[in-house]
């Protein structure tokens, strides 16, 4: 089996918050069976990483949890988000900061995931 997980989020953005919250769920699911996990944010959805941003979505009417409370509790558990900087670069205003220990990655690093038999890959 497969202990590493790559993540890619594009079409969960945040003009659709209750999209972005499996994909998280799904990394806390494989933390918790000790995989590998990261998180390549494409497109609109790096949105997510600006500071504030998921802070004021809620994924469900109820507001039990914002994407912003997912976000806390997949990085202190050990998975990385990665923001490409393509689309950081489109999508993110130069006074707009990303959370803090986000890293960047581009597109290439997400498909040499995808090719490393090593790693399984899932896109949102």
């Amino acid at each position: 089996m497969a202990d590493k997980l790559a993540i890619l989020i594009w079409a969960a953005t945040p003009d659709r918050p209750e999209l972005v919250v499996t994909p998280l769920v799904h990394a806390l699911a494989a933390r918790a069976l000790d995989a590998e996990v990261e998180i390549h944010f494409a497109g609109p959805a790096v949105r997510w990483l600006v500071e504030g941003v998921a802070d004021a979505a809620w994924a469900t009417a109820g507001k039990e949890k914002s994407v912003g409370d997912f976000l806390r509790e997949v990085l202190p558990e050990g998975v990385t988000l990665y923001a490409c900087g393509m689309a950081q670069a489109q999508w993110v205003s130069r006074d707009e900061s990303l959370l803090a220990g986000c890293r960047h990655a581009g597109a290439t690093a997400f498909v040499v995931r995808v090719l490393d038999p090593e790693w399984q890959a899932l896109t949102y």
